[in-house]
């Protein structure tokens, strides 16, 4: 389990150097109902509760993305990105919401033209290090102990990255991860990317890059199966707005993706949002966010049903004991209590 040492550590130092901000006010005491659950399948019954609800716990962010939750005595807490405002941001029950980390994927000097400077998708490493998809400074970095990023990605065959996006450990110790353009502030038509196409990758240990496929147009969430067999890919392409799946070969290659599910329909008819993030539970049951809600498919691939938000939704990640499911949509953070538990709890 990861331990939350090194990222508490981490965090006293950068309020020392008064690297973080005034806490923002704090959740309502009581948070309010948002949603529902649209029942595709009974197995769908097993996972969410007939009478869950989807909370709102904060809001007034720009754009949430990445949340990531960190054990602790006092019973944890969340992280997430807010990319527009370059920060990210902690909420616990305890204390609502605080300042984090700022800035958080652009480090530079000159102003940021582009509309997504800031960390996307959050993780943490067996040690218990905060590893960001940096969109700004187009890398893969780790938060240090002494408060510092280091580099663990930032090119492959000598050419920067576009911006990464989210990304996952295996059980060797290696990050997928993906990387579209959206922190480039031209996008595909940016000056400065370097590379003709948006890759799916895997980060090794010594920081070697290998592409595991260049085949979608815009790879976003990512995640595996808890046997690390099978690696989902969303690909948040209105044109082509759907879910991989891919088998994990022995060598870490990937064999020939197939289409887990197709929501361009969904997004021609203007629901909101495309697919995005993605988790996995213990069981193998893969909760996508996506078109007005966050899509869950059972291990075969059966489309279940869909948790509604009712409004673009980027990323979700379980928290507390493993059955919470916080999701990050739009300008919120909201939430809805599960039967079933996150991979890592």
């Amino acid at each position: 389990m990861p331990r939350p040492v090194a990222l508490a550590a981490a965090a006293a130092l950068l309020l020392a150097a008064g690297l973080t901000h005034t806490p923002a006010p704090a959740a309502p005491e009581k948070a309010a109902a948002l949603g529902g659950v649209d029942r595709k399948d009974p197995r769908i019954d097993r996972l969410i509760p007939k009478d869950a609800a989807v909370e709102v716990l904060a809001g007034g962010f720009k754009w949430t993305e990445g949340p990531v939750w960190v054990k602790g005595p006092d019973g944890g807490h969340l992280l997430f990105s807010d990319i527009p405002n370059n920060r990210v941001v902690r909420w616990s029950a305890k204390d609502g919401v605080k300042d984090f980390l700022k800035p958080s994927g652009y480090t530079g000097d000159k102003k940021f033209d582009g509309d997504e400077p800031g960390s996307n998708g959050l993780a943490l490493d067996k040690d218990g290090n905060l590893i960001l998809c940096q969109h700004g400074d187009r890398r893969v970095a780790r938060l240090g102990k002494d408060g510092k990023f280091q580099t663990l990605a930032d090119k492959y065959t000598g050419k920067r990255l576009n911006s990464p996006n989210d990304l996952v450990m295996d059980k060797n110790g290696d990050w997928l991860f993906t990387d579209p353009p959206y922190g480039l502030p031209g996008q595909m038509k940016d000056p400065a990317k370097e590379l003709d196409f948006q890759g799916v990758y895997r980060l090794k240990p010594d920081g070697t890059v290998v592409l595991l496929t260049k085949e979608m147009t815009r790879p976003n969430g990512i995640g595996l199966s808890p046997d690390g067999k099978t690696l989902y890919v969303a690909n948040s392409d209105p044109d082509k707005a759907i879910w991989m799946s891919f088998p994990v070969k022995d060598d870490g290659t990937l064999g020939a993706g197939k289409v887990l599910f197709d929501a361009t329909a969904e997004v021609k008819a203007g629901k909101p949002g495309l697919p995005d993030g993605l988790k996995v539970d213990q069981a193998g049951n893969v909760f996508a966010t996506g078109p007005d809600g966050v899509f869950v498919f059972a291990p075969d691939g059966a489309y279940l049903g869909k948790i509604v938000i009712g409004d673009k939704n980027a990323n979700c990640g379980w928290g507390d004991d493993g059955s919470v499911l916080y999701i990050c949509a739009n300008d919120k953070l909201v939430r809805i209590k599960t039967s079933t538990k996150g991979l890592g709890f």
